[in-house]
């Protein structure tokens, strides 16, 4: 190997001109000295980009050999990213130090021991036992075992300027408090503004100060400086780092409808946090993205789903990762790193330990506004027996320590907001946010579970918190949702963009929701809920469907027009319904404006004809923050079996629209008369390898080769008179036979690793699995149509999709606990018989209608019915003219 892996300089927030980079090929052995494999650093043992990847606990050795000669006068630092978890580090056969704790940053002088003139041999011990009193983090996924983020070496002088921490005010005010290991000169220069400092400390003003916020991530670029004069001769120590001027905190705001609620606040102005769960876990070289450019791409790809947050789970995240966050504009909440193990003495002092460390690393961060110490009381319980059980408790005194923990660290960092654990058991104990977990499916479920926090997370209430503590007057957020734990052994590789689309509009309906984090950002290894797969692709939301240019965008918007209806209701033809409309800001760009909804109704008939029912606009007064009524929209539905949208623009004076949303009703009426349609369970299957019906048998599917046929009697066709041809219409997709589908289901994982522990699943093992659609990765296959044998038509089905399209599958799903194949559709195909033809068929009195896979096809075949998939219809056979 010749590159570099990851050559950057891992901190651009404190960089030295001076530095060696360290990555790259190492010997390397297990358990002795041997050092004869190859390791490429900085990934850890176990991952593929380390050309190691074997996941094994206990002692690794790591060798290499560096020349760098940086004269007399400076001294030689090694700088190790993380080594997880205890480590020695040698130097010419000199042990230079020791760390213990898997994601701190640490550095040992090596300059008595270092030789400028030649080769040095550098040696590392790591040992990593799993031991239940380590901060392990969320490693399941993929265990990070010895070095996992770079190495370098730095040259200092003998005075250096050791730490520092930067506090910036709106006003344009900047404290930089700075730790020297000597006596000297403090500067700093920012963007041409020149400061000295006194008693360490560099205070300065920036005239009309240019804030950082997510969308404008103004950043001062600069340095600081010690200078001191020794034996006649001025030395330097110049750090190169930045600062974006922002304050974070939390305010109450009257709202629109007149109550005062408290919001978190970015620059004193309420910010709705549209975040997602980031594991930051990358299937080859796991805690460790692979190259430096993906800690770049990695923020940009929140950004262009229009999230301004991410929530870095229980890992302390690569410093290159949240350099990006600061330089592109994403809101970082960072998880202190868990033990697994019971709350020991010991397990508390590593714990702690740790924690600084990460803080001290990350405190200058603009990006990172907040700190979560635990999550989901993970590492908080003690077993204890009572009566001959055993029991697993969160125990007073352990509550104790946890709030001393939050105390001390707002304390220690009062520029950011602290959390206590980020609950799914509803034991807060002291918090400056009143967050709290969901995983739930299902439009009821989902609504209730919002209404109930937002009407119970009040000042004085003990919902949500534990042991008679009571709720201070503090913001309400949700810090984990979805509805892949929703679902009875988890949702599975499965479509998630129905009820991301229902849920989202669901937290706008209260003005004391201040945001969400999705699970999750990536797919990973054993959860498939991402927004992207765990290679990167993106999943198709398909919403563009319902309104045009809508994407996943709109739904965070920071002004938002919410539906206060169910997803999808089903409307006998010619009623009329009202849909009321609720408004929701958090920015005060257009309060007080005049803006204007625009509505447009649209049906999707059998045929897949789009046909505008009606069309409007009305203005609403954008009054606020928070939630307020807005009108709503009263239409009636043709008296046509149709799929109906509402669809909904939220516009500027001029027209401009700032976010798209939607309404859809299946409208149901009497065809008896139209035309003749025949569900597809009443096709015989003959051929296939597996054949079943799902969704209550509104949906059958064949693999992987075969046909499905009717008779058709021309008795049953309606309207037909001579002179008329015939148009056959059917939805169909391809249909990839899952390992679940063969009545091959995995077994349900016991304890943790039904949530995190990693092991290689069969994706397609899981009974709630039909693949979201992906266009990076799809599933072709073709549908044959033969009448009495001859062929009429060959069509293209390109995919097997799921997503927000099918949204008849999903309105008639059985159970909320259980997905049978939610969010499938397939592809409207319509097969026209001439008159003639059509003619010589009724003389015979019946018809064989076959569909089919065409020779040498295998990728099966699926049919929707009337109350499945995205068209209003089941097979349908129509006289024409």
């Amino acid at each position: 190997m010749t590159a570099i892996p990851k050559p950057s300089h891992p901190r651009p927030d404190k960089m030295r001109a001076a530095w060696l980079n360290l990555n790259g090929e190492w010997d390397f052995s297990f358990d002795n000295e041997a050092l004869d494999r190859k390791i490429v650093v900085p990934f850890t043992w176990t991952c593929p980009l380390s050309e190691i990847a074997e996941d094994r606990r206990g002692t690794a050795w790591y060798r290499r050999t560096a020349s760098w000669d940086q004269g007399e006068d400076n001294r030689i630092f090694i700088v190790f990213g993380a080594v997880d978890y205890t480590c020695e580090v040698y130097v010419n056969q000199r042990l230079v130090g020791t760390h213990t704790g898997g994601y701190g940053q640490f550095e040992f002088e090596i300059t008595n021991v270092w030789k400028r003139d030649e080769a040095n041999e550098i040696k590392v011990k790591a040992t990593d036992y799993d031991a239940g009193d380590q901060t392990y983090g969320k490693q399941g996924y993929g265990n990070s075992r010895g070095i996992w983020q770079t190495v370098y070496l730095e040259a200092r002088p003998q005075k250096y300027i050791e730490k520092f921490t930067i506090v910036t005010k709106m006003d344009g005010e900047v404290c930089i408090d700075v730790k020297t290991t000597g006596n000297g000169t403090l500067s700093s220069d920012f963007g041409g503004v020149q400061a000295t400092g006194k008693d360490g400390r560099i205070s300065f003003k920036i005239d009309n100060p240019k804030l950082w916020d997510c969308d404008h991530p103004n950043l001062y670029d600069g340095t600081i400086t010690l200078t001191w004069n020794e034996n006649g001769k001025t030395y330097t120590d110049t750090v190169s780092t930045y600062f974006g001027i922002r304050e974070i905190g939390t305010a109450k705001f009257e709202t629109a409808t007149g109550e005062k609620v408290p919001y978190i606040t970015l620059n004193g102005k309420p910010v709705y946090l549209n975040g997602t769960l980031d594991q930051s876990y990358n299937p080859q070289g796991y805690f460790t993205l692979p190259t430096d450019e993906e800690e770049k791409e990695e923020i940009l790809r929140m950004k262009r789903l229009g999230l301004n947050m991410a929530r870095i789970h229980i890992k302390a995240e690569e410093p290159l990762k949240l350099y990006w966050a600061d330089r592109l504009g994403l809101l970082i909440m960072a998880d202190i790193p868990c033990f697994w193990g019971e709350p020991t003495e010991l397990a508390k002092l590593r714990f702690e330990k740790q924690m600084y460390e990460q803080i001290d690393r990350d405190i200058n961060h603009p990006s990172i506004f907040y700190w979560v110490i635990f999550n989901e009381t993970w590492g908080l319980f003690t077993e204890i027996e009572k009566e001959g059980k055993k029991e697993r408790l969160y125990l007073p005194e352990t509550q104790e320590w946890v709030r001393q923990c939050y105390r001390d660290v707002k304390l220690y960092d009062p520029t950011r907001l602290v959390e206590d654990n980020s609950p799914c058991n509803r034991d807060h104990v002291e918090t400056d946010v009143n967050t709290w977990h969901y995983y739930a499916n299902g439009f009821k479920n989902v609504r209730w579970t919002i209404k109930e926090m937002a009407e119970m997370g009040t000042e004085g209430n003990t919902f949500n918190f534990i042991a008679g503590n009571r709720c201070p007057d503090i913001p309400v957020m949700n810090s984990e949702c979805g509805n892949v734990w929703g679902i009875e052994g988890s949702a599975g590789d499965s479509d998630l963009s129905w009820h991301y689309k229902y849920m989202m509009n669901e937290y706008r309906l209260y003005s004391r929701m201040n945001g969400f984090i999705f699970t999750e950002f990536h797919d990973v290894i054993n959860e498939f809920n991402g927004y992207y797969r765990i290679d990167n692709t993106e999943k198709e939301f398909g919403l563009d469907a319902y309104v045009p240019g809508m994407t996943v965008n709109d739904l965070h918007s920071f002004d938002f027009l919410a539906v206060d209806i169910e997803p999808m209701v089903t409307v006998k033809g010619g009623d009329s319904v009202c849909v009321p409309l609720v408004g929701s800001s958090f920015t005060a760009d257009r309060h007080g404006k005049e803006l204007t909804i625009r509505w447009r109704l649209r049906t999707v008939r059998v045929d897949g004809e789009n046909v505008v029912e009606a069309e409007g606009s009305m203005k609403t007064l954008w009054k606020g923050y928070g939630s307020f009524p807005a009108g709503q929209v009263e239409v009636t539905l043709p008296n046509q079996d149709a799929v109906a949208i509402l669809e909904l623009y939220l516009c500027e004076a001029n027209g401009d629209v700032i976010m798209r949303n939607f309404a859809t009703f299946d409208v149901t009426a009497d065809t008896s008369a139209e035309y003749l349609s025949v569900e597809p369970k009443a096709f015989q299957a003959a051929g296939f390898t597996i054949a079943k019906e799902v969704q209550q048998g509104n949906k059958v599917f064949g693999g992987t080769s075969g046909s499905y046929s009717y008779e058709v009697s021309c008795a049953d066709l309606k309207g037909y008179t001579e002179g008329c041809g015939l148009e056959i219409i059917f939805e169909a997709s391809a249909k990839e036979i899952l390992t679940k589908d063969r009545g091959q289901i995995q077994e349900k994982q016991q304890g943790l690793n039904d949530y995190m522990l990693g092991y290689k699943v069969d994706r397609g093992a899981n009974p709630n699995a039909y693949y979201m659609t992906t266009p990076a990765h799809t599933f072709p296959s073709s549908a044959e149509v033969r009448i009495d044998g001859q062929t009429m038509a060959t069509f293209g089905l390109p995919n097997n999709p799921a997503d927000s399209r099918g949204c008849l599958s999903w309105h008639y799903q059985a159970v909320d606990n259980k997905l049978d194949e939610a969010g499938s559709y397939g592809y409207l195909c319509k097969v026209s018989i001439p008159a003639d033809q059509a003619a010589e068929l009724c003389r015979k009195g019946s018809f064989t209608l076959e569909i089919r896979t065409p020779d040498g096809e295998e990728n099966g075949l699926a049919l929707y019915g009337r109350k499945s998939g995205r068209y209003p219809c089941g097979v349908v056979i129509r006289a024409v003219r």
